[in-house]
């Protein structure tokens, strides 16, 4: 399986097949274990152990506590990286912005509505295409200023699905 970890400007391609992980097409021997009763995990990078804090995750983000200094991750798989660029950041104009459907499919569920503020990443409705449920996010914070569809809906590629203003 391959994921896509960014931190800050940085992302690094990782790719996972049992115990042997290719960063960046670089090959390490690794292990993750679970510290029972905590919410740590140590990691074994080619025979060097660490222990990480899991400190909080929702959806792709997640912050790990590493001696003490935070760490704010993204980790999208293969598949969710792809939706999410397809889908684009949408067209800006004056703080003004559009979420488009990235391919055909139906709308499962809208995660917000008119008035509601919205930070970057935060999940704004679900799209079901091609038998799989895709959560499109907000790519920067805002306000949502309309939403165009509803549950239920089918949608074409491009169609806009909400709207959102500057914060």
């Amino acid at each position: 399986m391959k994921y896509f970890v960014t931190r800050g400007e940085l992302t690094v391609e990782v790719e996972l097949d049992g115990d042997v992980v290719l960063v960046d097409g670089r090959r390490l021997e690794a292990r993750l274990e679970r510290v029972p009763g905590t919410p740590e995990v140590r990691i074994v990078i080619d025979g060097v152990a660490t222990t990480l804090a899991v400190d909080a995750y929702q959806g792709s983000d997640l912050r790990l506590i590493d001696r003490g200094a935070v760490r704010d991750l993204t980790v999208e798989d293969e598949r969710t990286r792809h939706i999410r660029l397809l889908a684009g950041p949408g067209k800006v104009v004056d703080g003004h912005s559009v979420l488009k459907a990235p391919m055909p499919g139906l709308v499962l569920r809208i995660l917000v509505a008119a008035g509601d503020p919205v930070t970057a990443g935060m999940p704004l409705l679900a799209l079901e295409a091609m038998k799989m449920e895709n959560e499109l996010r907000a790519t920067a914070p805002g306000v949502v200023g309309a939403v165009r569809v509803a549950a239920g809906d089918a949608v074409e590629k491009g169609q806009v699905l909400l709207e959102l203003n500057a914060g």
